[in-house]
């Protein structure tokens, strides 16, 4: 999933989801579900007015990417920071837990002449190891925009986790918190069959419906906005499908769809994701991965 379903677990042992072959899974998630696509055009047309209220009165600029990935869709961003406020100074921390990742975000900066310049913080581990270093360093640094593109899904304790980003925001900052839509396809799937799919990486599944429970719990104010993305997994309903099989290896996060679960769950997931998760339209099975864009006010 960003990006995506990029940080990851507390457990040093734990490797992150994202190293070797998990790697070529989601890219390969990404080429075809269209979710980056969704995810860039979302951030052109709403981020810019973002980025001016946030930059109001401020002589340079502090961003915080945290699951940052591949850096793609950060690339996107930082380079709209800057057309946005011209001649700001931005400083950038990354915390990212796969070093594979990093490295392809380290390759496209230096890809990506506008970024040269920038000073770059690199922070390869996850989301609560990072949390332990900042306490214990004293000093925190503060950011005027952080970012969680698809990663919430990986920490361990999300209000502890939400809370702290909060407080490491600067006077009117915004926390930025992309996730799966509550009630969507993604949310339906991996609640209906929790026992079966919530059992590496993710432990438990998260949409934004648990998100806004915590903000609203944590009295923190917060704009909620729609991200619509949909994309054809007719493919998975196909047996002898090499794409299909990619594909509901990624979406149930196995390395072998056919041979991880029974015939009677496999059977349940391939009828939930055509019935309750999709729409048929033209004789295609059309998943909804819509997507929700959480900004949490300083």
């Amino acid at each position: 999933m960003d990006t995506f379903n990029e940080s990851v677990m507390a457990a040093e042992a734990k490797q992150s989801c994202y190293e070797g072959s998990s790697v070529q899974s989601f890219q390969f998630y990404l080429e075809h579900s269209g979710e980056h696509e969704a995810i860039l055009k979302f951030v052109h047309n709403s981020l810019p007015g973002e980025f001016k209220r946030i930059a109001a009165g401020k002589s340079s600029l502090d961003v915080l990417g945290v699951g940052s990935g591949g850096g793609e869709v950060d690339v996107q961003i930082l380079t709209l920071l800057q057309s946005t406020v011209p001649g700001v100074p931005i400083t950038v921390d990354v915390v990212e837990g796969s070093s594979q990742l990093t490295d392809n975000f380290k390759a496209l900066v230096a890809k990506t002449t506008n970024l040269q310049k920038i000073p770059f913080a690199w922070h390869i581990m996850h989301s609560e190891d990072y949390e332990r270093q900042v306490k214990a360093k004293r000093d925190m640094k503060k950011f005027d925009f952080i970012h969680m593109i698809q990663m919430i899904y990986y920490v361990d304790n999300l209000a502890d986790t939400i809370k702290f980003y909060h407080s490491l925001l600067k006077n009117n900052g915004r926390l930025m918190i992309i996730i799966e839509t509550a009630n969507g396809g993604w949310d339906t799937l991996w609640k209906t069959y929790k026992k079966e799919l919530c059992v590496q990486d993710i432990t438990e599944y998260r949409s934004s419906g648990e998100v806004i429970a915590c903000l609203k719990s944590q009295g923190l104010k917060y704009d909620e906005h729609p991200i619509p993305n949909s994309f054809d997994i007719s493919e998975c309903f196909n047996p002898s499908s090499q794409t299909g099989q990619r594909l509901l290896n990624y979406m149930t996060a196995t390395d072998n769809f056919h041979q991880s679960f029974t015939p009677e769950i496999r059977a349940g997931i391939l009828d939930l994701l055509r019935n309750k998760c999709s729409t048929e339209k033209d004789g295609r099975v059309v998943f909804n991965s819509h997507v929700s864009c959480i900004l949490v006010h300083a």
